[in-house]
């Protein structure tokens, strides 16, 4: 702030202090003459730049759920920078003013933020700041940096005057021109890689000279130590200091030194001529060791010690401080981290808005209480409403978290730093109660003890607590200043439990084999040189002993109201690996009613869900892998959803960004609570991720994340919502036909071409062409596989020597320490050898394949002396009609819906793709006409690549997905285009779809052609007459979801004609040979014409007690949508027609709270939830 800016600033506050009169008449004047006094650009003429994204009044289309549109101003705004809503109140009371400080005014105010946070439900993007201004008097200002899920937190108010002060003119002017400098994600987050750097350094200068949990603990004093002197609980930065000043010049006086400082702060006595020390006890300085350490090592720690580390992130800092002290992670301090606001994402809708809901009927209930906004509330009316907000209070800071994952502590932080921004908002409302400060150090706080954890690290168990008691003390100053907290400032919650969170034990022991009396091993990881060949193999003298766990059962865990949490990612196949066969033995053992296809993760999952169907839970949050959408995973979600007592999913998002281990993975969040549960949530919420841009930190990627959101009817287990696909059952008509391919599980069966000669032709018909999902997609590699199929180990030796001699050098080293019993004794065979699927193709010359994984779903015919890998899904036919259907729209869009992902790429599983899919039973005529397009869109494919063997599956369709989407192509895809003949294909692809429809008897659900370039261009670029309008993104939506429709209820007709005994086999020859078949011929399936007709909702009793009435009228209005008369709600509840006043009065109480809004229509007020406002 220099001369000149507190000029300026002076002559805006001498013009505007103390003024009144109507907001609308001063407003643009003062906002501009604002913008004069802080050196910043007046906002443009409105108008005059497209969008006007910077202006007076702008406008905004607010649009109801009816459809009806209405206008709206706002009355000063910047994009991605602010929303100012303007009041102007008076010293004196008069007409169209409030006089400042009633009754009157508090709530007119408040009206003011209300309508600026409707505003913001109308704007694509949250504006990081919003603000309301009483014009001459003051700011009240709001900040929210969490994007698009998320609000704003607690009032911060700013008088006029303070504008001469150069922290808050440097506010300003940093809102007007670049607010991201205001973000304290961003701050907290450079600040704690600039320390946890620091720590790093140090640590490894200490490595091997200590043991490492020792220099763990030993950094975690010193760290709390920086803290401590940063924000004021130690005198005069002492540690620094005696850094500086003492121990640099007298290395050696350190450790004795620093050894009694501790012991000073754990016991709360003098220390030198400081004085007497806060007590800090905790644990933490309970054993007060310290080592020798260099100059050099000193001027590390010295370095550290002046970072900001008031301002350190503890959401990231635990995860960076165990990377820092752990010499194996510390190469991936600079790797990416789990920023904050993705761990809000799921703490917000699993934790936060349930306590937000409850505050927001409190709100109302105070309003309530305090009457009419033109009278003073009498003291007994004041009395009622703090009671009831004291209350509240008391609920809050009751409620216990538990994270059983914790690790370093992020989701516990995240989660106490929400609460406590809670309890400030309702802390300040008391003080507009009572016009009193209300932060009193001898009444309770939401604090440390009331956030758990469980984890199996000691390490990071211990930087959980100190990253808990980090941010819960940078709450206590931000609230008090420098008055230091009530001693002892640490204390020993025992809250962070170090222990297994899912199994329970009373210890190990070496398993002995009850036959053989020898202790079981397995193979310990050693590699040695093969004898003949010269290559790595398994050494198998490297042998481990396998552990008995003893007593093994299902752990505790604390009791608790919420979990959120990150469980470890160990994949199922990898759990012996990591965990031991032992421990994998006495868990699935432990919980035999959890499928042993999961994940490690689902355990978690499983154990949550069983808490809030037994009444002990109200609501868990979990981060998974996305596989959980996989059926192997997804049974553990449809068993808790199919129970009596059943949950359901809240919140999910199916496919997100995350870090895992510094490595950028795909997660999916999910978030439950009990069906049923009495309390009525608001419709389930689904998020899909539509951009994700790399970015320079993780913060700026997560800023970047945009998650499209939907209020849904219900999230099934496929984390999807609409048409429940999990809901069908498998029909026998296609049983038998699909299977995956064959499982190796050993390199060394697979041949390149060149090495067919080392064999002598006798020997090669077990030598067969291989395939596996990326020779498909991309490019063939052209190699061949042995195949040993039902040959014993001596008839390998005998009839065929030098390939049992080839595999006995290639494979058996690899699977002499394969701890399968069955793989190892049949070392020769493949691990999985299909002989389903041998069956099913002999007798036919060529079969269906898909790729399992795979962005595209394409089918194409294989050649049956092709064995297919366990990557590619094998349909056991050679008819193209049925080919022509699976490659139908219809058929996609069912797979993707049914199916699950791995990471990103779609996948298909056959019990849930192909086994439940209803065929069309068309007229002969129509299915040999599908027969034929399946026949030209297989030969159109291989004929271009026969052609052009650079041109691969993934890139023909990742073309035509562009031309279909009606992008512009470039020069290059013309190119390609031309090439690959890509128009062509989706010629036939568009042929065949509406073949299939019009099998299905479905015509009338025909889109109309999709573009085969862009809209109006030809495939030279030139325009076109004839150019078509693209579908709409909504609109085709609209259309998947009913074709799901009718798929899902065709396949319940089909099921039933089966337990009549009538099935319509797609291969009968094979499937049921010797049975008599009759052709049933079906046009289309009759559509049953939807009732019109609203079903009544059954009258409940309406409550007694106002805060109770808010919340009935609030459900109804979030559980059934729409839009309401008074006169509508009344006559859902027993008696409340009598009462319509009451129910007004909730009405109003609910709009004043910002959770309804209202228009008119044809003279009626209409009411409906709030966020059902349309962004214009």
């Amino acid at each position: 702030m220099t001369p000149s800016d507190a000029a300026r600033i002076e002559q805006f506050i001498t013009r505007w202090q103390n003024s009144s009169g109507n907001e609308r008449a001063n407003y643009q004047m003062f906002f501009s003459e604002l913008c004069d006094a802080l050196g910043v650009k007046r906002p443009d003429v409105k108008g005059s730049v497209t969008g006007d994204p910077y202006c007076f009044d702008k406008d905004i289309t607010i649009y109801h759920p009816s459809g009806k549109k209405t206008p709206g101003y706002i009355d000063f705004y910047k994009a991605d920078h602010f929303l100012i809503e303007a009041k102007q109140g008076s010293e004196k009371s008069g007409k169209g003013t409030a006089k400042r400080g009633t009754n009157t005014y508090l709530k007119a105010m408040e009206a003011a933020f209300v309508q600026a946070i409707a505003y913001t439900r109308n704007l694509l993007k949250l504006p990081p700041f919003l603000l309301t201004c009483d014009i001459g008097d003051h700011f009240e200002l709001w900040m929210g940096f969490s994007g698009d899920y998320g609000g704003y937190g607690a009032r911060q108010d700013i008088g006029l005057t303070a504008l001469r002060k150069p922290e808050i003119f440097d506010l300003f002017v940093d809102i007007f021109t670049d607010p991201q400098k205001r973000n304290p994600e961003k701050i907290a987050a450079k600040v704690t890689r600039e320390v946890a750097a620091d720590l790093a350094e140090l640590s490894k200068r200490l490595e091997g000279l200590h043991e490492p949990e020792e220099v763990a603990h030993f950094l975690m004093r010193c760290i709390f130590t920086m803290f401590a002197e940063d924000v004021g609980l130690l005198n005069e930065h002492l540690f620094t200091e005696a850094l500086e000043t003492r121990w640099l010049l007298n290395p050696k006086s350190f450790k004795p030194e620093v050894e009694a400082l501790w012991q000073a702060m754990n016991d709360g006595t003098s220390f030198g001529f400081y004085g007497r020390l806060l007590k800090f006890n905790g644990g933490l300085f309970a054993e007060a060791r310290a080592f020798e350490l260099t100059a050099d090592q000193l001027r590390v720690l010295l370095t550290a010690a002046k970072r900001e580390w008031k301002d350190v992130e503890p959401a990231i800092f635990g995860t960076l401080l165990e990377r820092a002290l752990d010499s194996k992670e510390r190469s991936k301090l600079g790797a990416h981290y789990t920023p904050r606001s993705y761990v809000e994402r799921l703490v917000r809708p699993v934790v936060m808005e349930p306590l937000r809901e409850q505050w927001d009927l409190v709100q109302g209930e105070v309003k309530q209480i305090l009457g009419d906004a033109e009278k003073e509330p009498t003291a007994a009316q004041k009395k009622k409403a703090v009671a009831a907000l004291e209350g509240f209070l008391t609920e809050l800071r009751q409620v216990r978290i538990l994270d059983p994952a914790c690790g370093s502590g992020n989701f516990l932080y995240v989660t106490l730093d929400l609460m406590k921004q809670l309890e400030s908002e309702v802390l300040r409302r008391l003080e507009d109660v009572t016009g009193q400060a209300q932060l009193r150090l001898d009444i309770a706080q939401v604090n440390p003890s009331q956030f758990l954890g469980i984890e199996l690290n000691p390490r990071a168990a211990a930087i959980a607590d100190l990253v808990i008691w980090i941010g819960y003390l940078q709450w206590h100053f931000r609230q008090f200043g420098d008055i230091p907290p009530v001693e002892p400032v640490l204390r020993e919650y025992k809250n962070i439990e170090c222990r297994d969170a899912v199994l329970a034990y009373d210890g190990k022991e070496e398993d002995v084999d009850p036959k053989t009396g020898k202790v079981r091993t397995r193979w310990g990881g050693r590699m040695m040189k093969h004898p003949v060949t010269g290559e790595m193999v398994p050494d198998p003298s490297d042998q481990i002993p396998i552990y008995r766990y003893i007593n093994p059962r299902a752990a505790e865990w604390q009791e608790a109201d919420y979990i959120v949490s990150n469980p470890p990612f160990i994949g199922n196949r990898d759990i012996r690996e990591t965990l031991g066969d032992g421990y994998a033995e006495a868990l699935r053992k432990t919980y035999n009613d959890v499928p042993d296809t999961v994940d490690y993760v689902m355990y978690w999952w499983h154990k949550g869900a069983d808490l809030i169907r037994l009444g002990k839970l109200k609501k868990f949050g979990f981060i998974t892998t996305n596989t959980i959408r996989q059926i192997r995973q997804r049974v553990v979600i449809d068993h808790h959803q199919n129970q009596k007592n059943s949950i359901k999913l809240i919140f999910a998002v199916p496919d997100h960004p995350w870090t895992n281990e510094g490595a950028a993975v795909r997660i999916a969040m999910t978030g439950v609570e009990l069906n049923n549960s009495g309390t009525t949530s608001q419709f389930p919420l689904l998020g899909r991720v539509v951009n994700e841009p790399d970015a320079e930190t993780p913060e700026d990627s997560a800023e970047q994340v945009k998650i499209q959101w939907e209020k849904v009817g219900q999230i099934f287990s496929e984390l999807r919502a609409g048409v429940n696909v999990a809901s069908v059952v498998p029909l026998k008509a296609q049983s038998g036909l699909c299977c995956d391919g064959v499982k190796p599980y050993a390199s060394g069966f697979v041949l390149e071409s060149k090495c067919l000669s080392k064999f002598p032709d006798n020997e090669r018909e077990l030598i067969h062409p291989y395939r596996n999902g990326r020779d498909l997609a991309t490019f063939s590699r052209n190699v061949f596989i042995i195949d040993c199929f039902k040959l014993t180990e001596e008839q390998l030796q005998n009839r065929y020597s030098t390939i049992y001699q080839y595999l006995l050098d290639k494979v058996y080293p690899d699977r002499l320490v394969e701890r399968d019993n069955k793989i190892k004794s049949n070392w020769w065979l493949f691990e999985r050898n299909r002989p389903e699927l041998r069956k099913a193709i002999k007798n036919i010359n060529r079969y269906i394949c898909t790729v399992k994984t795979s962005k595209h779903r394409v089918f194409a015919f294989l050649e049956s002396q092709i064995i297919p890998d366990q990557q590619i899904v094998v349909v056991a036919t050679a008819n193209a009609y049925i080919l022509g259907v699976l490659s139908s729209r219809i058929h996609v869009n069912w797979a993707l819906a049914a199916g699950g992902t791995l990471e990103d790429r779609p996948r298909y599983n056959n019990s849930v793709c192909f086994d439940p899919f209803p065929f069309p039973d068309p007229t002969p005529d129509r299915k040999q006409k599908i027969r034929e397009l399946g026949e030209r869109l297989d030969a159109h494919r291989k004929r271009v690549q026969a052609q052009h063997p650079d041109v691969t599956i993934t890139a023909m369709y990742n073309l035509l997905e562009k031309i279909r989407a009606g992008e512009e192509l470039t020069d290059k895809d013309r190119e390609f285009n031309n090439k690959a003949l890509i128009s062509t294909l989706k010629q036939i692809h568009d042929e065949l779809d509406s073949a299939v429809f019009e099998a299905y008897g479905w015509s009338d659900l025909l889109a109309p052609p999709q573009p085969s370039l862009k809209k109006g261009e030809n495939a030279d670029g030139s325009a076109s007459p004839l150019a078509q309008e693209g579908t709409e993104v909504g609109a085709m939506q609209n259309l998947d979801e009913m074709i799901l429709e009718r798929l899902v209820a065709l396949n319940a007709e089909r099921a039933e004609e089966e337990r009549n005994g009538f099935i319509r086999w797609l291969r009968p020859e094979y499937q049921a040979p010797g049975e008599v078949h009759i052709q049933q011929v079906i046009e289309g399936i009759a559509e049953v014409e939807e009732e019109t007709a609203i079903a009544p909702v059954e009258q409940q009793k309406f409550p007694k007690a106002f805060k109770d009435q808010l919340a009935a009228v609030r459900d109804l209005l979030r559980t059934q949508g729409g839009e309401w008369t008074v006169e509508q709600i009344a006559a859902q509840f027993k008696g409340a027609s009598r009462q319509k006043q009451i129910i007004l009065t909730c009405l109003e109480s609910l709009e004043a709270l910002g959770i309804i809004a209202k228009h008119q229509e044809e003279g009626s007020d209409r009411w409906y939830l709030a966020e059902l406002q349309k962004a214009s």
